[in-house]
């Protein structure tokens, strides 16, 4: 077993168990991609196991603190089952649940999320890469679902040295495997296996493409936020509403569903407006009802506080806009204007539902933004609650960047 020695006293991280070895904490040694290394202290001791990862700022991520245990195809077996598990204790009213949730579930760069009969994966750091193969098979074993799509797609991949990778991991034809349940011939595949996906979640369905769709095909963090919002919407009265960065506009469908009489969804993706429209047919909304403009979400504010219109709610769920804490002020100044414009749009006694994903702004941090633009705007407001993503995401008191999803519900005084 190769071993990585730290730099005397940048052992304090990992004996706090964060699974996190940056490249700067080591003294010395070396490793393949993917390759699992013995984590050491300046003076020798055992700090943890991890894989490394020899391209990335974060050169080591820890499988397990306990010496004694072994990184292999059974240790696997025991953290996928683990987080399975937990899921099933969760009282989720949907189909669509995120199974394996990366550092707060002990196995750093995966994410692996449920919709209905196919699992979305992402192998986004070289040590998940290197045990791909073997994860996909307990994937199918332990969850009997026979279809994995693979969505290792995402930038991060880059800084791992790894090359973006998309397609039917298994299930779905590829490498001389058939289609699970289709008939096909000895020698190749007739018949194309769909990546369209209708999915439940509460009342609704909600549609989505695992090949095309952004992340692993959905939000599924944003699921319990958009129940509340229907009921807000509905306790509230709310009958105008503007759904910002809508994508597929789950939260459109929630304000339908909480009897908001006209939703207007923004977005600068037309085929992400086109199945947000298709959601509230599917729902049996009155197409009447949603109006979905293709256009940029600051402008169009800028351009309806012009006109004099008003809103009853609104939601503001932006793109992560700090992906590290270096951006943060960057971001600051993003937030603070389209919070300040919705703050202009709300009516008195209105809802605002403001989201940030940017893991480089904490949730005090976003509350400082959010106050500002409203002090900015003239306006103060009741805070209603304060959400998170839901609790098929979990974070763990030994990773506070786990909480990425931050957001405040607040009615405009």
């Amino acid at each position: 077993m190769k071993i990585i020695k730290l730099r005397e006293g940048k052992e304090r991280s990992l004996l706090r168990r964060h699974p996190w070895v940056f490249q700067g904490s080591i003294a010395k040694g070396q490793a393949d991609p993917g390759e699992t290394v013995r984590v050491e202290s300046h003076a020798g001791e055992f700090l943890a196991w991890g894989s490394f990862s020899p391209t990335s700022m974060i050169r080591v991520r820890a499988w397990s603190f306990e010496e004694a245990e072994r990184i292999d195809h059974a240790f696997f077996k025991r953290r996928i089952q683990a987080a399975l598990d937990l899921r099933a204790r969760l009282p989720i009213r949907s189909n669509g649940v995120r199974l394996i949730h990366g550092e707060a579930d002990g196995l750093p760069g995966l994410i692996v999320d449920r919709y209905a009969d196919v699992l979305s994966a992402q192998f986004l750091s070289a040590g998940t890469e290197r045990w791909k193969q073997a994860i996909a098979d307990i994937l199918v074993e332990r969850t009997g679902v026979e279809r994995v799509y693979e969505r290792s797609d995402s930038g991060v991949r880059t800084l791992e040295g790894l090359q973006p990778v998309a397609g039917w991991l298994r299930g779905g034809g590829g490498a001389g495997e058939p289609p699970s349940g289709l008939a096909t011939s000895s020698t190749e595949v007739t018949t194309e296996v769909t990546t369209e996906i209708t999915i439940d979640e509460h009342d609704w369905k909600l549609t989505l493409d695992v090949a095309e769709g952004h992340k692993t095909g959905f939000y599924l963090d944003q699921r319990d936020n958009r129940l509340r919002f229907a009921q807000w919407v509905r306790q509230f009265g709310s009958q105008r509403v503007l759904n910002c960065y809508c994508y597929t506009g789950g939260f459109s469908v929630a304000a339908l569903a909480g009897g908001a009489t006209e939703v207007v969804s923004v977005d600068s993706s037309a085929p992400a407006l086109a199945r947000a429209s298709a959601h509230v047919g599917l729902n049996g909304f009155d197409a009447a009802r949603h109006r979905a403009l293709d256009a940029d979400v600051n402008q169009t504010l800028r351009d309806a506080i012009k006109r004099g219109e008003t809103f009853d709610a609104i939601v503001l769920d932006p793109p992560k806009f700090a992906p590290t804490a270096a951006h943060a002020e960057r971001a600051a100044r993003a937030y603070k204007d389209i919070n300040r414009l919705a703050f202009k749009l709300l009516s008195p006694g209105g809802l605002l539902l403001t989201f940030s994903c940017s893991g480089g702004v904490g949730p005090e941090l976003f509350h400082k933004i959010v106050a500002g633009a409203g002090m900015d705007a003239g306006v103060d407001g009741y805070i209603l609650d304060r959400m998170a993503a839901a609790p098929d995401h979990p974070q763990t008191i030994c990773f506070p960047e786990g909480e990425y999803l931050k957001g405040l519900a607040v009615i405009k005084r």
